[in-house]
C-alpha cells in the first residue's frame, strides 16, 4: 500500500533536502514572520511588527487597474516597464531633486524585493561579499546569501540620542572581495539616516576602489528632521545619492511603490542604473518574471501623477505616530530607544534586557501588542524589538498604552 506524502520517512526527507543547493536550504527563517506565525490569530492583538500603514490603496490608484483590465490588457507586455510609467518615474525624480532624468535609467520590477534580488545577482557571486550596515531589514542579507556571495555586517551603535553608523567601519571592512556596499537610508529599521557628508565619503571610496553601491532610499519620503537639499518641489526629502552622483557612477538604486502609496500587496517596485545597464537588466526581468502585468502598471502611473496629496498624509500620519510612541516610552522608567530621524519604526528594547525575542513573545501574550524581535534585522539588533508606528492612530495609542501598563508590571 503506498503511504501518504505526508507520511513520508524523514530519511527520506532529509535526502530530498541535502539534494538542494546549500543556498537556498540554508536560507534564514524569517524571525518578523515566526512572531507573525505565533500570534497572528490572537484575538483583539495589535500588530505593529510588518512595514506598512493601515490605510488600503486609494481608489483612484486602484480604478486604474480596473480600467486597464476592461480595456483588455491583459497581455505580455514591455519587459523594462511600459514607457509611460518609465517616463513617470523620470518625472516624479525630477520633482524630487531638481533636476532632469531621463526615462532610460528606470526599469520596472515585480516589488522593491525583485529590484534588489537584481541587483545583488548583477554585482556578485560564489565568494564575493558586500558590505551591510546593520541592524538591516533581513531580506538584503538573504538576497545575498541566495547567490553565494557573503553578506558583511557593519553594527551601527545604538545612542539614546539617535542611532550611529560609523562610515569608517563602513569602509574598513570592505576587502578585496567587496563587490559592493548596500546602504539604506533611512534605515528599516532604526531610522538612521545618512548625512550628505556620509554619502559623499561612501561614494568617494567606491569611486576610487570600483565598487557598486546599492541605495535603498524607500524611506526618503519619511523624514522628521530640518535640511536643505533635494532641490526639488516635493518638499523635504532624506538625504540622497541623487543629490550628488554622476551619471556614469556605478550606484544602482532600488525602490517601491508599497510604502508611499499604500501598495505592499501589489508587489511593484523599480530600480534605477547607468543606461548601458539596460539590457542586461531587461533580461534579468525576462528570465525571472517576464514583466509585470500592464494593469498594475497602470495603477503605478496613477500613483505618480495624482498621489502627491496621500504621500503627504501618510508622511503626517506617520509623524504624530513617532510622537505618540516617543511620548509614550518616554514616561516608562528602563525603556531603550532613541528618536528615529527617518523611515516609521521605532527600534527599542528594555535595560538590562538583551534578548529582544522573547520580549517579544512576552509582549504578544502579555500586552497583546505585536513588535518585530530584533534578531531578525543582525546580530547587533538583538536586544531591540521594532514598532511600525506608519498605522491607524487609535490602534497606536491602544498599544502605547498597552506597552505601559505591560512596563510598569514588570
Amino acid at each position: 500500500m503506498t503511504r501518504p506524502f505526508s507520511a513520508l520517512d524523514s530519511n527520506i526527507d532529509q535526502a530530498l533536502l541535502n539534494s538542494l543547493r546549500p543556498e537556498a536550504r540554508n536560507a534564514p527563517t524569517s524571525g518578523i514572520i515566526d512572531i507573525v506565525n505565533y500570534a497572528r490569530e490572537k484575538e483583539g492583538l495589535v500588530p505593529l511588527w510588518v512595514g506598512e500603514g493601515s490605510l488600503p490603496t486609494p481608489d483612484f490608484i486602484c480604478e486604474a487597474a480596473h480600467q486597464s483590465l476592461k480595456a483588455g490588457e491583459t497581455f505580455y507586455t514591455w519587459q523594462r516597464g511600459l514607457p509611460e510609467l518609465r517616463q513617470a518615474i523620470a518625472d516624479y525624480h525630477q520633482a524630487l531633486y531638481g533636476r532632469t532624468f531621463d526615462s532610460e535609467h528606470f526599469i520596472v520590477t515585480g516589488s522593491g524585493m525583485q529590484a534588489i534580488q537584481i541587483a545583488v545577482r548583477l554585482v556578485a557571486g560564489a565568494g564575493d561579499e558586500i558590505v551591510i550596515p546593520t541592524p538591516a531589514w533581513p531580506n538584503m542579507a538573504a538576497a545575498t546569501g541566495l547567490t553565494g556571495a557573503r553578506f558583511v555586517e557593519v553594527p551601527q551603535y545604538f545612542s539614546h540620542d539617535g542611532w550611529k553608523l560609523s562610515i569608517d567601519d563602513l569602509l574598513a571592512a570592505c576587502t578585496d572581495k567587496t563587490k559592493a556596499i548596500f546602504l539604506n537610508s533611512p534605515c528599516n529599521p532604526t531610522g538612521w539616516t545618512a548625512s550628505l557628508d556620509d554619502l559623499q565619503q561612501v561614494l568617494d571610496f567606491a569611486r576610487a576602489r570600483g565598487l557598486w553601491i546599492i541605495a535603498d532610499e524607500i524611506y526618503t519620503r519619511f523624514f522628521y528632521e530640518e535640511r536643505q537639499g533635494g532641490n526639488g518641489e516635493l518638499g523635504p526629502t532624506a538625504p540622497s545619492f541623487y543629490e550628488i552622483c554622476k551619471e556614469d557612477d556605478r550606484i544602482l538604486f532600488v525602490n517601491s511603490f508599497s510604502k508611499n502609496w499604500a501598495m505592499t500587496g501589489w508587489r511593484i517596485g523599480w530600480i534605477s542604473a547607468p543606461t548601458a545597464l539596460g539590457d542586461v537588466l531587461e533580461n534579468l526581468v525576462q528570465y525571472s518574471t517576464s514583466g509585470v502585468a500592464a494593469f498594475m502598471q497602470r495603477a503605478a502611473i496613477a500613483a505618480l501623477k495624482e498621489g502627491e496629496p496621500f504621500v503627504a498624509e501618510q508622511v503626517e500620519r506617520a509623524r504624530a505616530g513617532r510622537k505618540t510612541v516617543l511620548d509614550a516610552l518616554a514616561k516608562v522608567p528602563g525603556a531603550k530607544f532613541a528618536p528615529p530621524s527617518g523611515a516609521f519604526y521605532l527600534f527599542w528594547g528594555l535595560e538590562k534586557h538583551e534578548d529582544g525575542g522573547a520580549l517579544a513573545r512576552e509582549i504578544v501574550d502579555q500586552a497583546n501588542v505585536g513588535l518585530a524581535p530584533g534578531f531578525a534585522f543582525g546580530q547587533s539588533g538583538t536586544p531591540f524589538m521594532r514598532l511600525c508606528f506608519a498605522t491607524n492612530p487609535e490602534n497606536l495609542a491602544l498599544a502605547a498604552t498597552r506597552l505601559q501598563g505591560w512596563m510598569a508590571q514588570r
